[in-house]
């Protein structure tokens, strides 16, 4: 196997106490279009570095690196027209791209908060040669998707944004709501028009909130899958001034998280199937919605306490098999699990070996690569390091075979899963020590490539 390489974007915020940068639900954090590989991430800006590094109140900027697949070096643009000050991991930055109007767009700093949001110039990635790399070539933070109202509710209340490439279009989803009583919206932009439209409210918590692994569109086909977080009363949830449910571990924790779900829409996500019958149960056009009560969306029934994640991963392989990574304790003991749903729509689940449960803290990525098999990147708590595995899909994905650990990798990994699809190429961003033998060493936001294998 080639030996993995390593670029660094960026220094990590040392100073917070809650990490923005190497967050597996970043899940756009780093991606590949048109020969040039982006990433965007959180630091300090130049002109303040070598002071802003060691002072726990210091700003940070968002930055947004590019660089051809054919060079290690990377070119950086950084907002300096927007500190973010926030110390909550949950306020991460995720980068999307129009492939058809060659427009960035980006969307950072939420966490039940008002739409943060800017976007570039058209053609910017179509032809990126020639143009300046600089913050001039984006608009300043916008509070509404392009196209739409300011007003809008959806706008006020915003989680965990993602993007997601439909042929020529982009979408766009996040929570709307908080922990335990939320539900998702989607939006899609359109490359002719170059403006969004808002689709609705496709997923609708019900004294739960969904949390999805993840939006993958696979030949024509939209599929999510997530898991779902019981709402425990609590003193004051019902007041507009709460913020209690904006901490870092609010009052309605992973404990209450249940089951493993699962839906798709044919139509780009105006109307949704469920995996066992293929019959239509929701019409977004209609005002309707997928609920926790709809008939026929559980894949796995996983009961509260059993140590199950949200917004772990997901991938869909090219002949329409779903996968995800999630764990729960099931068996007695905390495991790793592959779920997995074969094209025929059958489920199964299989432990991947390797890990106790002192290795299973953090979150880890699944993507799949130009031969079908899938790749999985599994941060191991108990040795601060990165474990990249394989399962092949000539095995039915039923057997994992490790392919290289990476000291020192102790965030949780980004992976680019356009790259991987492209050329085989595994990159993930991360976050790595500079020094693995100091306890309290200073990081770098890194990418570290392989081939794989």
């Amino acid at each position: 196997m080639q030996s993995p390489w390593t670029s660094i974007l960026g220094r990590d915020a040392k100073q917070r106490r809650h990490r923005l940068n190497g967050v597996s639900y970043q899940e756009d954090a780093l991606t590949t279009f048109n020969g040039w590989q982006y990433a965007v991430f959180y630091s300090t800006c130049a002109a303040e570095r070598a002071e802003a590094l060691e002072e726990a109140d210091a700003p940070l900027y968002l930055h947004l690196a590019r660089r051809p697949l054919t060079e290690q070096a990377w070119e950086t643009v950084v907002f300096e027209d927007y500190p973010q000050t926030t110390d909550d991991g949950h306020n991460t930055a995720q980068v999307g791209i129009c492939h058809g109007d060659g427009s960035i767009h980006l969307s950072y700093d939420h966490h039940c908060d008002t739409l943060r949001y800017r976007q570039s110039i058209f053609g910017l990635a179509l032809e990126p040669a020639k143009h300046q790399w600089v913050a001039s070539q984006f608009t300043g933070t916008l509070d509404a998707l392009p196209g739409l109202s300011s007003r809008l509710e959806t706008f006020q209340d915003v989680s965990y944004p993602r993007f997601r490439c439909v042929d020529d279009d982009l979408l766009f989803t996040h929570r709307l709501g908080r922990a335990g009583l939320g539900s998702d919206v989607l939006y899609r932009y359109s490359a002719s028009s170059r403006s969004y439209t808002a689709i609705g409210q496709h997923l609708t918590g019900v004294n739960n909130n969904p949390y999805i692994n993840g939006l993958d569109y696979r030949n024509g086909r939209l599929h999510v899958t997530w898991t779902y977080r019981g709402f425990v009363w609590y003193e004051g949830w019902d007041d507009p001034r709460d913020t209690k449910h904006k901490a870092q571990a609010g009052p309605n924790g992973a404990e209450n998280n249940y089951d493993i779900c699962y839906a798709y829409s044919d139509d780009v996500g105006r109307t949704w199937k469920t995996g066992a019958s293929g019959n239509t149960v929701a019409d977004i056009d209609e005002g309707e919605s997928v609920t926790p009560d709809t008939e026929g969306i559980v894949a796995f029934s996983i009961p509260k306490n059993s140590g199950l994640t949200n917004q772990e991963s997901q991938a869909v392989d090219h002949v329409g098999g779903v996968h995800v990574l999630n764990r729960d304790k099931t068996g007695g003991k905390l495991q790793w699990k592959h779920y997995y749903r074969s094209p025929s729509g059958q489920w199964s689940s299989t432990v991947i070996p390797g890990f106790n449960e002192s290795s299973i803290r953090k979150r880890g990525s699944i993507a799949i690569g130009k031969n079908n098999n899938l790749y999985l990147a599994l941060p191991d708590s108990a040795t601060q390091s990165l474990k990249v595995l394989r399962a092949t899909s000539s095995t039915g994905y039923m057997t994992f075979d490790q392919g290289c650990d990476l000291e020192g990798c102790e965030g949780e990994p980004v992976v680019d899963k356009a790259r991987l699809e492209l050329d085989d190429e595994l990159a993930i961003l991360t976050t790595r020590v500079v020094e693995p033998a100091v306890g309290d060493s200073d990081r770098n936001v890194v990418v570290v490539s392989l081939k794989a294998w």
